[in-house]
This record gives C-alpha cells, structure tokens and sequence, in this order.
C-alpha cells in the first residue's frame, strides 16, 4: 500500500502538480478479473467509478464479476450498470426485476437511459424505484443512432437532463459510445462541437456532468476546452494514467497549456502573475 510520503508523490507536489479529485468513470467492456484488479490497485486514486459497460457483465461468470465489484469496493470505486441493460428491462417490462438483480450484486449506480429503445422512463419513478434497493441513479443524455446534436436537439436534452436532477439522479452522462464521431457533441469527423459542450456544462453545472470520451482525441479536446476539472466517461483502463498525467500538464501536448500546466512550468508562472 502506498502513501502520500512516497517519493514520487513528494517530487510531483515540487514540480507544482495540484491535487484533483478524482474525475474518470473507466469502463469495463469484458475484462478479465485480474485486469480490472490491477487497474484498480493503480489508478483507482482517479476513478470516480467504475462502468460496468453494456450488457457483458450479465452474461459472464456471475463470480467473476462478483470479484470485480468487490474489488472496487475495496479501493472505495463505486461500480455503474451501463444503460443498456436498463432500457432493455425498461423496454420489456422487467425493470423491477433489473433493479433487483443490481442490488443483489452489489452495484452502486445504475445508469438510466433512452438511448435506443422507445421507452421514455419516468424520473421521480425511476429513482423511487432505486431507492428502495439501496441504488443511486445516473441518466445518460443523446440517442445513440440518432447522429450528433444540433442546437434545436440540445433543447429537449438538456430538459430531460433537467428533470433527472431535479428527482435526484448524481449526475448524467453525455452520450459518446466507443467512437466519439457522430454522436453527442462530437461531429462525424470526431471535432468537438464546443458551443453545445459549453450549453450543457453551464445549464446543468460542469461538476454534475460526465463527457463520455472514448478515444485520445476526444478526451484531450475536452480537457483542453474545459480545462482539467472536466469528469470523463467511456476511458479505457489502460489509458487513465496517460489522461491524468494530460489533465496535469506532465504530458508533452499539455505541459504548453497554463491551465494545465504544473505551477513550476515557468509560462504557467507567468499566467498566474498576469491574472
């Protein structure tokens, strides 16, 4: 078990590395226990939960993903039930049944959505719901086949988003699948549509909002957007550290940004006396 003595952590409080909450939602599309150990044990200090991604976690050994749970417990990891399985349940009529089967697994948060099916869960009752068997409650905004929003489309998203957090949901997720190309606030070639990325985090508050961004060019157009207190989902595991050492100006596209920068870089110095 390591420290905050550790020597490692002590030179990067001397380069001026700030602390940071943790601000990834990883996700676990399939993989083996031991992967999704070792990932915790390293980089769970970044981890504001772990996403049990898709349906894969229904289908696979139910020890296994005991043992995954239980192992994000213990670094303190809340685990999220990704939305597909809950629309799904929505879709045929067995939420009760889908909601029984996440408590008596352990999950944390469930992830409510309408990203695929027709079903259009009602708020208050989804987290009544929940509620009674101990879970919390996410919503993830966009349709998934529906391409990128416009201007006109962001309205009613962001009034669904609303009504979630206003019945209690945590936070709700923008919807970016695996790819970040034509979908959410991405555009078909992948660009980062900022002026609705802006909308969202000023209508419904930045720290309530998780970007999903799957891939290096949307999780670093993010944080070089938002700067480094943006939370982001969909990350694979083997890339939190590289995101993290991007959020705090250690990776070499980064260290150039005053935002990101750590405070001893000598522009980021120059930045602060400026303002």
């Amino acid at each position: 078990m390591t420290t905050d003595a550790e020597p490692t952590f002590d030179y990067i409080r001397e380069l001026g590395v700030p602390e940071l909450p943790p601000a990834i939602v990883p996700f676990d599309p399939g993989y083996d226990v031991g992967t999704v150990t070792g990932h915790l044990e390293q980089s769970h200090r970044f981890m504001a939960g772990l996403k049990l991604s898709m349906a894969t976690w229904m289908i696979a050994d139910p020890n296994s993903t005991r043992q995954k749970i239980a192992a994000a417990r213990s670094f303190g990891v809340a685990t999220v039930a990704g939305g597909g399985p809950f629309e799904v349940a929505a879709a045929c009529g067995t939420l009760d049944r889908y909601l029984d089967l996440c408590a008596s697994m352990g999950i944390t948060r469930i992830e409510a959505a309408s990203g695929f099916t027709q079903a259009r869960p009602d708020p208050a009752g989804t987290l009544a719901q929940a509620r009674d068997r101990g879970l919390e409650v996410q919503f993830e905004l966009g349709r998934k086949h529906d391409g990128p929003l416009d201007a006109g489309s962001l309205d009613d998203v962001l009034d669904e988003g609303r009504a979630w957090l206003d019945a209690g949901a945590s936070d709700v997720v923008v919807e970016a699948r695996e790819s970040a190309r034509n979908v959410g606030i991405f555009d078909a070639d992948g660009n980062l549509q900022a002026e609705l990325a802006d909308r969202i985090g000023s209508q419904l508050g930045l720290e309530r909002v998780v970007f999903e961004a799957p891939d290096k060019r949307s999780q670093f157009s993010l944080l070089d957007h938002f700067g480094p207190h943006v939370q982001l989902g969909n990350v694979r595991l083997e890339e939190i550290l590289r995101v993290e050492i991007y959020r705090r100006g250690l990776h070499s596209d980064s260290f150039s940004d005053p935002r990101l920068a750590p405070g001893r870089a000598p522009h980021a110095a120059k930045s602060t006396e400026q303002r």
